[in-house]
């Protein structure tokens, strides 16, 4: 499933990457503990979170993640915009809680 599928699956807003919106993703992980996140998400996977923070940035870019989507209406801050800015992340935004999302995700195919 390409990242662009999963942006119309969502009806998310496209933050920033619109132009890898084309990038591949495998597998769907949902955490707001990134330690987790770190030891049972797959390479090349979509991570869903509400934590807002920089450490999910270096978090997604460590597992070369397809793209974060901040839940629950969160919104990076300018810090974190700059760093996924730099590391070329997509991030997708949606008002929907964590359990709606990957719910949404799952019934999309996305595993």
């Amino acid at each position: 499933m390409t990242v662009a599928d999963i942006q119309s699956v969502l009806d998310a807003k496209v933050l920033m990457g619109e132009e890898q919106l084309s990038g591949e993703a495998g597998s769907v992980y949902s955490s707001d503990m990134m330690s987790d996140v770190l030891a049972y998400a797959e390479d090349h996977s979509v991570l869903v979170t509400g934590l807002c923070n920089p450490q999910v940035i270096r978090t997604a870019e460590m597992l070369d993640m397809a793209c974060i989507i901040f839940v629950r209406g969160k919104v990076p801050d300018e810090q974190m915009c700059k760093l996924a800015k730099e590391r070329d992340m997509v991030i997708l935004l949606t008002s929907s809680s964590m359990f709606t999302t990957c719910g949404l995700l799952y019934q999309a195919g996305l595993r």
